[in-house]
């Protein structure tokens, strides 16, 4: 993001609040991360993403009530922020990249070793909760 930003730094848009803005959105992605961890930890499961057969429960509450993923969701808003702080435009073509990205070689994966794992109760929770939002 930052590259792109110095390439062009004449496509820059600068708007009244945007640092502002943009370092809010960074915190709040901080905060929905540290929610995330925090469940996983109460739960006594995994964090390690690269390990998604650790996982010994399916992790149901907080955040995770409105996606299953609110640690990606909290990264992705933390690059959102940092493209609003930026204040180029071209900065938020890395967003859909980054998505499509976590999406096809991490979260896939994880979801297909978790519905292995737990079964109905897995495939029941995804019914019920979004991956992203």
């Amino acid at each position: 993001m930052y590259a792109i930003s110095q390439m062009l730094p004449a496509w820059r848009w600068d708007w009244p609040g945007s640092t502002a803005i943009g370092v809010a959105v960074v915190l709040i992605g901080i905060v929905l991360d540290f929610t995330g961890v925090l469940a996983f930890y109460r739960a006594r499961t995994t964090i390690n993403p690269l390990k998604p057969s650790g996982t010994s429960s399916i992790v149901q509450g907080g955040a995770y009530r409105f996606t299953r993923n609110p640690m990606y969701l909290g990264l992705l808003l933390v690059l959102t922020g940092y493209g609003l702080y930026l204040s180029h435009p071209l900065a938020f073509v890395v967003l859909p990249v980054f998505v499509a990205y976590l999406t096809r070689f991490q979260i896939i994966p994880e979801e297909r070793i978790l519905r292995e794992k737990f079964g109905q109760a897995y495939v029941d929770y995804a019914s019920r909760v979004r991956r992203w939002i």
